[in-house]
């Protein structure tokens, strides 16, 4: 093999021609135009900008109808539930004119993005999106069912809710971010499918809080992610490439050109990264790409969909490497380390 061997990196996610398989995901880095364009600038095939908060577009229609002297029993009450204006990084308006203005600059894709939990308020906001040029939206669900006498039908019930209202509002693709704590992921996957989702972002990341013992407060904290995350969607990128119709992203532990290469063969489409960004610059993303072509050039594939789903559990040799067999190798080969004294 030459070094002047012809590599195509295209590949298409959610119905988007991509250059490459390499996508900036939400981040404070995608709040700004300048920021999406810094990122278009080093590499990124697509961008999907920081998320709008469900809540904000609630507190905004709140106020509105406060100024136009309806809804005035239990405003305050009501506003009380959402943190203070200044805690978002951007008002609904000013996203959609950041949005606007990325989309008319940029000449890869930018896909908005909506953080929430029901769709009240989303279905007139993702029309807004699609108006300001859009590419395509992300729907973050971010459901914590702390309620015990909630059963996991009705989770389910909430998410397709949500996917099958935006979906009946907007004409561009719709993706939905997935959470990995569904009893039959795999189940969901198609569920989601069928509701008329045109890809599925393996996985939502869950912050959890931590406890302040000096203080006795439940503080937020947010870790950013490792590298060996990226197994959790590896197991379920491989499980479901065949058996779906829907594009699917890996989002959890991209931090490398390995991490890229491996959620490919899992049977990717596109993958996804913040963490690495944000702790080595949106000039990661070359780092990112040149790494995935380099590989490609070692071992001699000339395109992305000559690799995809190489490692899946339909084309590898050994398909229950993915199940309980291996789970139980894994555990009887372990070593324990010997002891020191």
């Amino acid at each position: 093999m030459g070094n002047t061997m012809n590599i195509d990196l295209g590949t298409t996610y959610m119905g988007l021609a991509l250059k490459h398989p390499v996508v900036a995901s939400p981040s404070p880095l995608s709040a700004t135009v300048d920021g999406i364009l810094r990122m278009e600038d080093a590499g990124a095939a697509a961008v999907v900008m920081l998320s709008l908060f469900e809540e904000q577009v609630q507190h905004q229609t709140e106020t509105m109808q406060r100024i136009m002297g309806s809804g005035e029993d239990g405003f305050a009450e009501s506003l009380s539930y959402f943190p203070e204006h200044d805690d978002y990084h951007l008002d609904p308006d000013s996203y959609l004119e950041t949005l606007r203005l990325a989309s008319e600059r940029a000449a890869i894709p930018v896909i908005a993005s909506i953080n929430g939990v029901t769709n009240r308020g989303w279905i007139d906001i993702a029309k807004m999106m699609q108006e300001a040029g859009a590419s395509g939206i992300e729907l973050n669900v971010y459901y914590i069912p702390a309620q015990v006498s909630l059963s996991g039908r009705a989770v389910e019930e909430l998410y397709l809710d949500v996917i099958k209202a935006v979906k009946n509002a907007v004409s561009i693709p719709v993706a939905l971010k997935m959470s990995p704590y569904f009893s039959s992921p795999g189940n969901m996957a198609q569920q989601f499918s069928e509701a008329g989702a045109d890809a599925l972002v393996l996985f939502n990341r869950f912050y959890q809080p931590d406890f302040d013992l000096e203080h006795l407060q439940v503080i937020p904290k947010v870790d950013l992610s490792t590298s060996a995350e990226i197994r959790l969607p590896l197991l379920w990128l491989s499980l479901l490439h065949g058996k779906i119709k829907v594009s699917m992203a890996a989002s959890h532990g991209v931090h490398s050109a390995t991490e890229v290469v491996k959620c490919i063969l899992a049977g990717a489409d596109v993958t996804m990264t913040t963490s690495a960004l944000l702790q080595h610059g949106v000039e990661h993303l070359t780092t990112l790409v040149d790494g995935l072509q380099q590989w490609m050039q070692q071992k001699g594939y000339s395109s992305i969909h000559q690799m995809k789903g190489l490692m899946s559990q339909q084309l590898i040799s050994d398909p229950g490497a993915f199940e309980r067999a291996n789970y139980i190798k894994v555990l009887e080969t372990y070593k324990v380390p010997p002891l020191t004294r």
